[in-house]
């Protein structure tokens, strides 16, 4: 492009010897130069779901930081821009209780320059996304998210920002999974069209506009049973120098190439800070930021999220009941095999409904109670999407049916694996999808598919949320409360939970009690980390929060360890 050329020269000028900006224990930098006058950095977030105060102990940076470290690269002289790439507006009850206003008015204060939204950030309904759109000092934009009776898009499919004679052309992309993966309602009148030929449009439209770099904002992901990801656009897409994704909570550490396009994310929970620096040659690199590596926030933000917080807390300050165990509800856990927090919320909307079977999506439970009190706010954390609890009835044929694409990709994770309460089954991963149910039992009784069973879920499932589309167009039993109400009023009455996995799912491959007591302890080695052991160990480093809370009693500060330590894993198995 003409302005990369133009620049080429100035890059001679202003490199100089690299400052570095390091916490201990950090395996990555901080690429801040002494001047970085006539280049550009683009600091990018994603999949935040409502996290948007720094947190500690489980790694979240928070916005504060995330404006902090912008003001410092653009101290450094860099052509600064701030991107979202979605699922930000709702999650955490930060988020949910101001239906997202609190999370804007942060991303306000720190200064972003555009966010597509992602398909949670739909869960409002998409008239409530336009007309919070209007609240952003942002846009709000997706090229391909459109309006069925116009044609038109919902949202404002693009932006350019000039920044000392440089011109950005940045256009948004949204998952057509959206349809599936926020209640259909949300979306109703809305179409989500092909990303990719939605960003073949954009790029012919801002290379006419005369950009000098092209950005697509893509909330799609890296997941390769998608029917769309990020790396598909960028090599079928010629023209896009970077692509900014989420959806995958996909960690990049370095970035992906994909040809002369670099695809860059942050995993998830703003644990990790993007930065994605463009040389005056042209020339692109990655790097993810993490707590460790970068201390610094800004003082308003923080101060006005604690504002928000104290007018939060006390809300959800109340002890509803304790539980002797912790309750298990890891993202890779809930996501592809059977938990304890998974059967007590299945449990809770049986009882409530007096259902023959009930069920939770794993991807609808988000977060792990610890054991102890458990209070309001941890269930609303938990369960942060206000779905409430519908009943239909269904034959033995369309319940196995249901059960076939709840277990269709395992063992990837699977935002609709299912969490039972009334049913036992027991499949067999080796056979092709749709054929892998090998026995089911309903309240001790073999599965009769020409039976009628009464069964309960909550109205995003119903609906025919996560592909389970078998279910959408049987008519509604009955309407329940909200999933945190009638779990509050299940744990009130039980008073003390003390749930454990008991083998209502089970892969014929598996022994029942290696899956329950799987690597209950694990040795500490010299070089160890919790980080690597959760890696090592779940498959998952970012597990490490859960280990350090399961061996709190022996590990004082969890950037300590010391060979030798038995930690316990048991719980983290379940």
């Amino acid at each position: 492009m003409s302005r990369k050329r133009a620049l080429s020269c100035v890059i001679a000028a202003f490199l100089i010897l690299m400052t570095v900006f390091t916490g201990y224990a950090s395996e990555w930098t901080i690429p801040i130069e002494g001047s970085m006058s006539g280049q550009t950095v683009i600091i990018h977030t994603n999949d935040s779901h409502g996290r948007g105060v720094a947190d500690g102990g489980n790694k979240v940076m928070g916005f504060a930081a995330v404006s902090a470290l912008k003001k410092r690269y653009e101290a450094a002289g860099a052509n600064v821009l701030l991107l979202d790439a979605g699922d930000t507006l709702h999650g955490l009850p930060f988020a949910t209780l101001s239906k997202g206003g609190s999370v804007v008015k942060l991303m306000n204060m720190a200064g972003y320059d555009a966010m597509t939204p992602g398909n949670h950030d739909f869960n409002y309904g998409s008239d409530y996304l336009a007309e919070i759109s209007e609240q952003m000092d942002y846009p709000l934009i997706s090229a391909n998210a459109m309006i069925k009776d116009t044609g038109k898009t919902l949202l404002p499919a693009n932006t350019i920002i000039e920044k000392n004679g440089i011109k950005y052309g940045i256009f948004g992309l949204t998952t057509p999974e959206t349809s599936t993966k926020t209640k259909p309602d949300n979306v109703a009148g809305i179409r989500f069209d092909s990303p990719v030929e939605a960003a073949k449009r954009q790029v012919t439209e801002l290379k006419v506009a005369g950009v000098d770099y092209i950005i697509a904002l893509a909330h799609v992901g890296l997941l390769e049973n998608s029917e769309y990801t990020t790396e598909m656009v960028a090599k079928q897409v010629e023209g896009i120098d970077v692509i900014i994704d989420g959806h995958s909570h996909t960690y990049l550490k370095d970035g992906l190439w994909a040809g002369d396009t670099l695809i860059a994310s942050t995993g998830n929970y703003l644990q990790a800070v993007g930065v994605v620096t463009i040389k005056a040659d042209g020339s692109k690199t990655a790097v993810l930021v993490t707590q460790e590596e970068f201390t610094e926030q800004d003082d308003l933000i923080s101060q006005a999220a604690k504002e928000i917080q104290e007018e939060q807390d006390a809300m959800l300050a109340e002890v509803i009941g304790h539980t002797d165990v912790v309750l298990d509800g890891e993202y890779m856990h809930v996501r592809r095999e059977e938990t304890n927090l998974g059967n007590l919320a299945a449990d809770a909307i049986r009882e409530e409904t007096g259902a023959d079977i009930a069920m939770i999506n794993g991807g609808g439970i988000r977060a792990t109670v610890q054991a102890g009190e458990i209070t309001k706010k941890d269930l609303v954390s938990v369960f942060p999407f206000g779905n409430y609890v519908v009943t239909k009835k269904i034959s033995g044929k369309v319940l196995k049916e249901f059960l076939e694409a709840g277990f269709d990709t395992y063992p990837e994770k699977k935002g609709g694996f299912p969490q039972l309460s009334g049913v036992t089954v027991s499949f067999d991963s080796s056979k092709p999808a749709g054929s892998r149910v090998q026995s089911v039992t309903v309240q001790g009784k073999a599965l009769d598919e020409n039976q009628t069973y009464l069964f309960a879920a909550n109205d995003y499932i119903m609906s025919g949320g996560d592909s389970y589309t078998m279910l959408s167009n049987l008519p509604v039993e009955g309407e329940y409360g909200s999933l945190e109400e009638i779990l509050i009023n299940y744990i009130k009455n039980a008073g003390v939970v003390n749930i454990r996995v008991e083998g209502r799912i089970v892969e014929v491959n598996q022994n029942l009690e290696e899956v329950r007591n799987k690597n209950p302890y694990y040795t500490v080695q010299k070089g160890d980390s919790l980080y690597r052991i959760a890696k090592k160990q779940l498959g998952d480093g970012r597990l490490w929060t859960a280990i350090y809370s399961l061996n709190m009693d022996q590990i004082k500060n969890p950037d300590y360890i010391y060979p030798g330590q038995q930690l316990r894993l048991n719980e983290m198995m379940r």
